[in-house]
């Protein structure tokens, strides 16, 4: 996936990391990324939440 300019993104390891971490997939981590930023705690509450629905 090319990077947009105007959506800059986490690197691939940084995003496998977080997906690992939270049990979301790397996909939720890259949407919840476009919603809300860079920050790592509410980017992993997120995806906690997200994986607990799966």
């Amino acid at each position: 996936m090319a990077k947009d300019p105007e959506r800059p993104g986490l690197a691939a390891e940084a995003v496998r990391a977080l997906a690992r971490e939270s049990g979301a997939t790397e996909q939720q981590i890259r949407d919840i990324v476009f919603l809300i930023g860079f920050d790592r705690s509410s980017i992993l509450r997120e995806a906690r939440l997200l994986a607990k629905d799966r």
